[in-house]
């Protein structure tokens, strides 16, 4: 009995002794060593940290800890697939603090190095520098450069007679250009500010005073249809003139029935887009912006709305020329496909068509007399394609 228990004591201190062996390798408590060959290229609002790695072969990541410019301590991580890693989000011209850390895989972590470096000016500065303003049609055309590609966000003041009122533009682009519509003719005092992700800011400057161009509605009472280069829409009730008659189509009635119906059938068997419209508008003008409207009235839809349904316009090029001939590109616009898979349209899309749908050009157009429209898709007919009304602002009869 003795030797039986003196083997099963053995068997079990065997036991203990391989679980304990197996412990200490699956979760090793030794830290990592520390990086080293440390070489750091500041940046406009922070600093890059190169360095070399140790050599333990567990390592997941290395963690940089430093206070940022609003007092608050943060930290920045590589992998361990980097031998770099960016600190950033300063605006101070005064050393950093930096200490750089090594983790393990079992969350071991090595004594930490210190480095100190000066960042250089904060990019936001530099985004306000670079800031210009311009009037435009209806409103101005504010452009700037961020040479850190980084998100910044300018606060737009626009003073008018005592008025005060604020746009937040928001971008990381390296090369930015915002159009701020919808303000009036009126001598404006126009200030701005820029401020980072992080919450640094600039001190608000005022950039000058700028008065808008007048925009106006397009007069159409002068448009006429070049035929010979245009889609045939004179189908049943439809005429490719109640494109531009100022009549938009509605739910109630189908009283005004202004809408074009380009059908396949007047027009060599098939819908070949892009279908196109060519409106001579018999005078000269420029323009910002323009609205569409769908077809509206459904004849068996019993009351229900036609919007967005299969045969309505869905997108379209337009384009703008001076002698008929050589077109320039203005854009692509998609109206969109706001149906889900049952069909269902939510209401703010119903009413974004019965008020048209909006669109503005990147850039106010050059001076031009001819028109075209070219529908690029509609929601799903392979037989009919139909749209009621369009109409243009920006500068008339120059």
């Amino acid at each position: 009995m003795k030797k039986q228990m003196h083997k099963i004591a053995l068997l079990l201190v065997f036991i203990l002794t391989i679980f304990a062996c197996s412990n200490n390798e699956d979760g090793d408590s030794i830290p990592p060593g520390i990086v080293s060959n440390i070489t750091i290229v500041p940046t406009n609002g922070g600093g890059i940290i190169n360095y070399s790695l140790p050599a333990d072969d567990d390592i997941l990541y290395v963690k940089a800890i430093y206070t940022n410019s609003q007092g608050e301590e943060v930290f920045k991580v590589a992998s361990k697939y980097n031998t770099s890693l960016e600190v950033n989000g300063l605006n101070q011209s005064t050393p950093v603090n930096v200490k750089l850390y090594v983790i393990d895989l079992n969350e071991n972590v090595s004594n930490f190095v210190e480095v100190n470096f000066t960042p250089l000016e904060s990019f936001i500065f530099l985004v306000q520098e670079s800031i210009d303003i311009t009037p435009d049609l209806g409103g101005v055309k504010i452009t700037w450069e961020n040479i850190a590609s980084k998100t910044v966000f300018v606060y737009v003041h626009i003073l008018d007679d005592g008025e005060e009122t604020i746009r937040i533009l928001s971008s990381n682009n390296s090369q930015e250009s915002i159009f701020l519509r919808g303000l009036a003719a009126n001598e404006l005092t126009i200030s701005t500010k820029v401020e980072d992700f992080e919450g640094n800011i600039t001190a608000l400057e005022e950039k000058g005073k700028y008065t808008p161009l007048f925009e106006e509605k397009i007069d159409k009472s002068s448009w006429t249809l070049i035929a010979n280069q245009s889609i045939n829409g004179n189908a049943y009730e439809g005429l490719t003139v109640n494109f531009w008659d100022d009549v938009v189509d509605t739910v109630e009635t189908d009283a005004d029935n202004s809408y074009f119906i380009i059908n396949r059938d007047d027009n060599g068997g098939s819908l070949n887009f892009p279908l196109d419209i060519v409106i001579d508008l018999n005078k000269n003008i420029k323009i910002q912006r323009f609205k569409v409207w769908q077809r509206a009235f459904w004849y068996n839809g019993g009351g229900v709305t036609y919007h967005y349904q299969e045969e309505n316009l869905k997108s379209f090029d337009l384009y703008a020329s001076n002698d008929a001939q050589t077109w320039d590109l203005l854009g692509q616009f998609d109206i969109g496909d706001p149906r889900d898979a049952a069909g269902n349209i939510p209401s703010p899309a119903f009413q974004e068509a019965i008020e048209g749908h909006e669109f503005s050009l990147p850039n106010t157009s050059d001076q031009f007399r001819y028109l075209k429209f070219s529908i690029t898709s509609n929601y799903g007919s392979t037989q009919i394609t139909v749209g009621s009304e369009i109409t243009l602002y920006g500068l008339d009869n120059l």
